[in-house]
């Protein structure tokens, strides 16, 4: 199950940010009005996490940045993180954004066929790699 987190539910972000960032202090982040957050589990379990920023741009247009996306390796490949892609997307269309945009290793070859698959344009920047998705302005 995937789960979009908010004020009444930040425990399941807490618990997410503990096991993938040994912090504590996630919950603060559910209430701040740009955040999206996405925590993926099974019964108590917490499986993967998502999380990111609708960011407000100078030509009044919108977009999420993903910061983090993290999959327990227990659970690796069997769809929770495409699972946790496609909630961010959604939300971030959902949300007027025009684009969502992340990176990552340019060596993480699991994630990028991930990002790939589900229609990831690529942009390499030398140790990292950029993925964009671009929307219909509505």
């Amino acid at each position: 199950m995937i789960t979009e987190i908010s004020n009444t539910n930040s425990e399941l972000l807490a618990a997410a940010a503990t096991l993938f960032r040994r912090t504590e202090s996630a919950r603060e982040f559910a209430a701040l009005p740009h955040s999206i957050a996405f925590v993926a589990h099974h019964d108590e379990t917490v499986t993967g996490y998502c999380w990111g920023y609708l960011l407000h741009r100078l030509d009044n247009s919108s977009m999420v940045y993903i910061h983090d996306l993290e999959v327990a390796s227990d659970y690796r490949r069997q769809g929770v993180g495409r699972g946790l892609m496609l909630a961010m997307i959604e939300a971030a269309k959902n949300r007027g954004a025009t684009k969502l945009f992340l990176t990552t290793g340019t060596a993480n070859l699991e994630a990028r066929r991930l990002y790939e698959t589900i229609g990831g344009q690529i942009a390499d920047q030398g140790d990292t790699t950029s993925y964009w998705w671009e929307f219909d302005r509505r």
